[in-house]
């Protein structure tokens, strides 16, 4: 039996109807449900996970995001995050897919802060590819290269994620406009000030929402 039959077996004898129909509903209907809560599908996750490789993750993660249930793919998301650190480049065009598959900021945002981010942290090349993700059509995929740096901490190279703030200031997306102030608002932590001049510098171009979440906790 391999690790996707395994995994179907172990969600399923755990599913819960009622509980689906209101985590469905939660996500506006996007997607169905097993019912399985986060902290219960990662309990049964802890089975399951150590016996996929890092060379195997990615084609585990491409077939369970073909599975209806929304929890596969979170499990396709956990399993990459936790290979991501010790993953070749290669693994970043299969996330895009991912990133553009399925789309709603619960998978995208786990894939682009927990695995693009640790990616872009070992290859210079992914963080060459964000450059050309910020002017993406998708907007999936200009959150991920916003939020990609989001706990580089200290190491986040500012220049970046300034220009790419401004480069989609005027975004209509409200999940590109939150990303941006979700991003300058994790980089205050670690420099407060910088982030304080730049929302003040460029206070007619950022959004309202861009604007108030950056300066959130400041």
């Amino acid at each position: 039996m391999d690790v996707v039959d395994r995994l179907t077996i172990t969600y399923r004898a755990a599913a819960d109807p009622v509980r689906a129909e209101a985590m469905s509903a939660y996500m506006r209907g996007r997607f169905p449900f097993l019912g399985i809560s986060t902290p219960r599908r990662r309990a049964l996750d802890r089975s399951v996970l150590p016996s996929v490789s890092a060379a195997d993750a990615p084609l585990v993660a491409e077939r369970v995001w073909e599975l209806p249930e929304r929890e596969y793919q979170h499990f396709g998301a956990d399993l990459l995050r936790r290979h991501a650190p010790r993953s070749p480049v290669t693994l970043l065009p299969v996330v895009r897919h991912l990133i553009t598959t399925k789309s709603w900021w619960d998978t995208v945002d786990t894939l682009a802060t927990r695995v693009v981010g640790p990616l872009g942290a070992t290859h210079a090349t992914v963080r060459d590819e964000m450059d050309e993700w910020i002017t993406d059509p998708d907007v999936w995929v200009i959150r991920t290269a916003l939020l990609h740096q989001l706990h580089y901490g200290a190491d986040t190279v500012t220049e970046r994620l300034f220009a790419y703030c401004l480069r989609q200031a005027g975004h209509p997306d409200f999940f590109v406009r939150k990303a941006i102030g979700w991003a300058l608002r994790h980089y205050a932590r670690t420099a407060p000030e910088e982030v304080r001049a730049f929302v003040t510098a460029h206070a007619d171009v950022l959004s309202p929402l861009s604007a108030r979440e950056a300066l959130k906790n400041l």
